[in-house]
């Protein structure tokens, strides 16, 4: 081996290194592809946890909540908020969902407050489903704690 480094040397380590970690990225991917039915819990979709999604994006409640750790942080995280306010029961969950969205905003003095989107009722349960849903998925023990 030579003392010195040379543009085929270099060459052959980036092409090299590219190929490893194209190969590499193929086979996360594919690995990826093959876990994620496992753990979201696909066949649980239904049109109402879609409506209920489609209530999230088109009021922006990312834009202050997290969900399974992605989105703002202003607000809490809504992983799991359906045990946590609902224990698991979809009627009681509904239940305190159409409740907490009419008293909004609350009105505490320095407590931040979330705004009246002026949901329809049948809005607020395809948002409960839709939290429901994301609720039961196998995201790793996320959030670390009860409160999220």
């Amino acid at each position: 081996m030579s003392d010195t480094f040379t543009k085929g040397m270099a060459r052959n380590i980036y092409y090299g290194g590219s190929v490893f970690f194209l190969l590499l990225f193929a086979a996360l991917t594919m690995h990826t592809t093959r876990e994620m039915p496992k753990s979201d819990h696909r066949e649980n979709l239904t049109e109402s946890v879609a409506r209920g999604k489609t209530v999230w994006e088109d009021n922006n409640c990312i834009g202050c909540h997290t969900l399974v750790g992605e989105g703002a942080y202003y607000a809490p995280e809504l992983g799991n908020v359906y045990f946590r306010r609902g224990g698991g029961n979809l009627a009681a969950f509904k239940g305190f969902m159409q409740g907490w969205m009419r008293i909004q905003p609350l009105g505490v003095p320095g407590r931040r407050q979330m705004p009246q989107f002026n949901l329809t009722a049948q809005q607020v349960d395809d948002l409960a489903e839709f939290l429901k849903f994301t609720a039961e998925m196998d995201v790793n023990s996320w959030p670390p704690n009860i409160e999220g």
